[in-house]
């Protein structure tokens, strides 16, 4: 097994160990412990020190890995190319720093309401922006190397497992709260150090700088490169921040909170939608290659089966029992509940409209899924500015469903007009009717004295029911032929 096909296989691992790690942190420690609003300043700091390293990176993590080929000589030290990949963007952070405070009063009084909470660590998201930062160019370069199962590692599961300590440290009193975020900050930033230990340790931290690094590649490619980039990840990073920034904003930081925890528990649903999409990239990639349409028609159409069977059964199994998930938290939380219902049909619309995405990503017409991109972060901090102010933290979770939705149809049509590839059948509406019928018969159940055992039964007749509709109705032929297999059936 090659070293790319190793540390495919350990990411995968690791990502899904870790994203674990991470519900069990966001969805379930941090609400028993901390309180609402100082859930939502650890989100609010941990969102604008992401957004504060973007602009500062001005893409180059992308250039990173996109240029790196044309560096690569470990005995001339790749040419100078890491001081050139750090050198840059800290020149940038020191400018969107110059700007940060600056912007001290403005920011401040857009949270005024929770103005003497934040306050006091604002110096502080600096510190965190900086480490993230560094952290993202470390990465990039690793990835070059092929080496990019440590630093996976490091942040999907070191990091939850540190983070989870300082947590229990807070609950159990041997912590203040100001201390659990000045640790919450140091162990955000102890892994770019531990990053760059492990650079030296294999023999790749580089920091002399070379005159060799200008001739490889014209830095004006590079910053080309790296502005193209800045867009299209400063989208992704506005879609995943911006509405728990705009909650503490313009509600509060106790809003912040329950939204952010809310958001976490919606998570779950994404899990085999990540699952197929790792399959789904290259196999696309080859399908463009080979110019094979009718393939790529039928795998559009029977990913979008599996998500939805899928996504379905996850997102009932989620929203009917959230009083269970609740009972785990802080009451303050519960009233977070409709808006992880909200989320989760967003994500589910997400889900059923199928790869659509990515076949845009991989087709010739890739430069289109920065339109999409760009699209979706516009109109969710529209939609935000129009719906949080009339309906609060709940508008913000609809703001998430209607931009979700609008882009996928923006999606699905564009992938109609321009490949004629849909992914729907007869077989959509049927999956979607079962779980009406499995949903409603789950909730007719009444609530015992226990949550436990309400979750336990709930979750047995919602399994039992919408697994035997499934497959008598052979709704996903796929499984269908799964279980005739399993039980040795022609």
């Amino acid at each position: 097994m090659g070293i790319v096909q190793r540390q495919g296989l350990r990411n995968t691992v690791i990502s899904y160990f870790g994203l674990g790690l991470g519900f069990v942190n966001t969805a379930l420690l941090m609400p028993r412990f901390l309180a609402a609003d100082q859930v939502g300043l650890t989100r609010v700091l941990l969102s604008l020190a992401t957004i504060y390293a973007q602009l500062s990176a001005f893409g180059f993590a992308s250039v990173g890995i996109r240029f790196f080929p044309y560096f690569r000589n470990r005995d001339a030290g790749h040419h100078g190319f890491l001081p050139l990949l750090l050198g840059l963007p800290l020149l940038g952070f020191a400018v969107v720093t110059g700007a940060y405070w600056l912007g001290q009063p403005l920011i401040l009084q857009a949270y005024a309401t929770d103005a003497a909470l934040l306050g006091p660590y604002y110096s502080w998201c600096a510190v965190l922006a900086l480490f993230t930062l560094l952290y993202s160019l470390q990465d990039a370069y690793l990835k070059g190397l092929y080496h990019t199962a440590f630093s996976s590692f490091l942040q999907e599961v070191l990091l939850r497992v540190l983070i989870a300590g300082v947590t229990l440290a807070f609950g159990l009193g041997y912590l203040s709260f100001h201390q659990f975020v000045l640790w919450y900050i140091v162990v955000n930033s102890s892994i770019t150090l531990l990053l760059t230990g492990y650079l030296a340790y294999i023999g790749e931290l580089h920091l002399r700088p070379k005159r060799a690094a200008l001739a490889v590649r014209p830095v004006r490619e590079l910053l080309n490169f790296g502005a193209f980039a800045l867009l299209s990840n400063i989208s992704g990073t506005v879609i995943s921040s911006i509405d728990a920034l705009m909650v503490g904003s313009k509600v509060n930081l106790k809003a912040a909170g329950v939204y952010t925890t809310a958001f976490f528990i919606s998570t779950a649903l994404t899990i085999p939608f990540r699952s197929i999409n790792k399959i789904a990239f290259p196999l696309l990639a080859d399908y463009w290659k080979e110019n094979d349409l009718p393939r790529m028609a039928e795998f559009y159409r029977s990913t979008t089966r599996l998500n939805t069977v899928l996504g379905c059964y996850l997102a009932l199994g989620i929203g009917l029992n959230l009083d269970f998930i609740y009972s785990l938290m802080r009451p303050e939380y519960a009233a977070g509940a409709t808006i992880v219902w909200l989320l989760l049909v967003g994500r589910l619309i997400d889900g059923i409209t199928g790869v659509n995405g990515l076949i845009v990503v991989t087709s010739p017409r890739y430069r289109f899924d920065l339109f999409f991109n760009a699209g979706l972060a516009v109109a969710t901090v529209l939609l935000n500015l129009l719906l949080i102010p009339p309906l609060g933290m709940v508008g913000a979770a609809w703001a998430a469903l209607l931009a979700l939705t609008s882009i996928n149809v923006a999606r699905t049509w564009f992938v109609w007009h321009a490949y004629r590839l849909q992914p729907f059948d007869y077989r959509i509406p049927l999956i979607l009717a079962i779980s009406a019928a499995t949903a409603l018969a789950a909730w007719l159940v009444p609530p015992v004295h226990s949550p436990l055992v309400t979750m336990l039964v709930r979750s047995v007749l919602l399994t039992v029911v919408y697994a035997g509709l499934v497959l008598l109705t052979s709704a996903v032929p796929e499984a269908t032929g799964l279980v005739r297999k399993l039980t040795g059936r022609r």
